[in-house]
């Protein structure tokens, strides 16, 4: 199966199990990230600009769920990195095991649920408006990604989209 380099990060070029990612996008992750943390710590903990529905919720309520979500994120996240990087396979192949079998981009969805989980902690409405742009980025490069996979596995990938959900597993949850 071709491969195509330039999709891949220098570091995983060595993969041949490996199809591609948005050669932007870790770059693109780190800039996202950066600005959040300005954002959220500049209006939860500065300026408090936006922060006014902390006092409709308690801490009791919000914190608890905040660090499940940040739990949970975690463990997506691992989970999905150990799938994909983990081990070497001797050729690609759509990766349809473990997490992959509830949503298809399950380390993009850790990602999103990390912001969710530090908006919960101070419910700044700048962080949920930096927050939307960061799930519009997620779903970019997830249909760029996609589009490699289509390209390198053709209706085999699109049977499995057509399956398995982007990010939310809702319909998958059927299934059980």
């Amino acid at each position: 199966m071709k491969r195509e380099k330039d999709h891949l990060r220098k570091s995983h070029q060595h993969r041949d199990d490996l199809i591609g990612e948005y050669i932007y996008g870790d770059i693109g992750q780190l800039i996202f990230l950066i600005i959040f943390l300005i954002v959220w710590i500049a209006d939860s903990f500065i300026f408090r600009y936006s922060t006014f529905l902390t006092q409709y919720i308690s801490n009791f309520i919000r914190v608890p769920i905040a660090l499940v979500i940040l739990i949970i994120s975690g463990l997506l996240a691992r989970a999905g990195l150990n799938t994909v990087f983990g081990k070497k396979r001797e050729e690609s192949h759509i990766i349809t095991t473990g997490v992959f079998s509830f949503v298809r981009h399950p380390i993009y969805l850790a990602s999103i649920l990390f912001y969710l989980g530090f908006i919960l902690l101070s419910l700044s409405l700048l962080s949920i408006l930096m927050w939307i742009f960061i799930i519009i980025f997620y779903y970019l490069i997830s249909r760029y990604e996609e589009k490699l996979l289509i390209k390198a596995f053709g209706s085999a990938y699109g049977e499995y989209m057509r399956k398995v959900r982007m990010f939310l597993p809702i319909k998958n949850i059927k299934r059980w």
